[in-house]
């Protein structure tokens, strides 16, 4: 089993002289103290939020969870006051828009040697799954000076791996002339349009595609092992956000969950309700801090993401920390009346496993019904997968479920954005999120 290569790029980068928990907690100790001074020198936010704090008294880890937290809702009201540089010394500006409302955006601000240590990161971490007889495509947004996927194209070209950014999938037919023209042997994209791309052109995948580095959302287990099954691919997950300088953690070749770049973030576990942290192995909400962010730091920054982190070493033998595969959105379920709670991914598990679906959405409605609507190549089998599915559910959850289907149109139905996936709440007065 080969080794992780962020392993040896974080200790190079740390400059550690062992492999080992303890060298790498003291180095990120003295990171996250120089990160509270930066951010309580540079940041309106950040100096009233640490203003009756004594840094230099953090000597271990418990003594900085005493530093409270950093939420999305802070970023979306005051994104401006998180900025420690000049407004001319930022080079790119990503707007985060998850419910559709001016009111709900958030604004993350990167310098140029912020968007630097992406690359640095993406160098290293693409290696677990490339080499230089592959030849990348990438299936996320591209075009901009920045984004992830100009910063995916650097980064293979520091390594001489061929890559060709493509854009979010919006038109499958062009995608797979791409795929037989320049040869193509791993895909880099959004978990449900990678499922949609491989079930209407199973032909082409089967014969092309032998990875696949999955990425910005929740990824289904029923996903992983249909690709694995199916088209014997080596399935990848990665794990990152917006929030984090898009990259946070990439598995490895054991497949076994994410090793995390802790040379340059420092992650928790903790329990939703308490905030307090969970002994590994429990699950709880992901929460990260940034080591040498320039123009916009966080601190003890809350996800709202449900893992865990493994109890077992990876049998790659890294010192690094494993997180196992993020389960989800915290918030991403739906609790009926009766008090029953339905997750997302619980659905996925129902719903995805029939290959005749290519997508599919749910939602929520007052009356306690779940409505779920079906993205299909045709009609033809949707009486006998109606019939099954509500079976199913039915068969956990006292619901009422209405199910109807659509006709696939080729220009893509499924989410054509980087917006992650959730239950859609049709209530009076509800939001996108369940």
């Amino acid at each position: 089993m080969k080794q992780t290569p962020l392993e040896q790029w974080i200790l190079e980068k740390t400059r550690i002289n062992e492999r080992s928990r303890e060298a790498l907690e003291e180095y990120q100790i003295q990171q996250l103290v120089k990160t509270l001074h930066y951010a309580k020198d540079k940041s309106r936010y950040y100096k009233r939020k640490l203003e009756k704090f004594d840094i230099d008294a953090i000597k271990t880890i418990s003594d900085f969870h005493a530093i409270p937290f950093t939420y999305p809702e802070d970023i979306k009201k005051m994104s401006t006051d998180f900025l420690c540089v000049s407004e001319k010394e930022i080079k790119r500006i990503v707007t985060l828009n998850t419910s559709g409302t001016s009111g709900e955006e958030k604004r993350i601000y990167f310098t140029e040697e912020d968007l630097n240590q992406t690359i640095d990161f993406f160098r290293h971490g693409m290696k677990c799954l490339t080499d230089s007889s592959d030849r990348v495509l990438v299936l996320l947004p591209g075009r901009a000076d920045g984004s992830i996927g100009d910063l995916l194209k650097k980064a293979l070209a520091l390594s001489d791996i061929e890559c060709i950014v493509h854009g979010v999938l919006k038109d499958p037919d062009e995608v797979e002339q791409i795929i037989i023209e320049n040869r193509i042997s791993c895909i880099v994209g959004i978990p449900m349009q990678i499922l949609y791309f491989s079930r209407l052109k199973s032909e082409i995948f089967g014969k092309f595609i032998k990875k696949v580095l999955l990425s910005t959302d929740y990824v289904p287990d029923v996903l992983i092992r249909e690709l694995e099954r199916r088209f014997q691919c080596a399935v990848f997950n990665h794990y990152g956000m917006t929030e984090m300088g898009y990259g946070g953690g990439v598995e490895c070749q054991a497949l076994a969950g994410y090793h995390l770049r802790e040379g340059d973030l420092y992650f928790e576990i903790i329990d939703p309700l308490t905030g307090e942290p969970v002994k590994d192995g429990q699950y709880g909400e992901v929460v990260f801090t940034t080591f040498r962010r320039q123009a916009m730091p966080l601190i003890r920054y809350r996800t709202g993401d449900r893992a865990r982190f493994s109890p077992k070493q990876c049998s790659c033998k890294t010192f690094l920390r494993t997180m196992d595969k993020v389960t989800g959105r915290l918030t991403n379920k739906v609790v009926f009346s009766n008090s029953q709670e339905i997750q997302l991914r619980e659905l996925d598990e129902i719903i995805l496993k029939y290959g005749e679906v290519l997508d599919y959405t749910a939602a929520y409605s007052e009356t306690d019904t779940l409505v779920i609507c079906l993205t299909l190549l045709n009609g033809n089998s949707f009486a006998k997968l109606q019939e099954e599915i509500i079976k199913q559910i039915r068969s956990r959850w006292k619901v009422h479920v209405i199910i109807s289907w659509k006709p696939d149109s080729r220009t893509l139905n499924i989410t054509n954005s980087m917006r992650k996936r959730n239950i859609i709440n049709l209530q009076k007065g509800g939001g996108k999120d369940g």
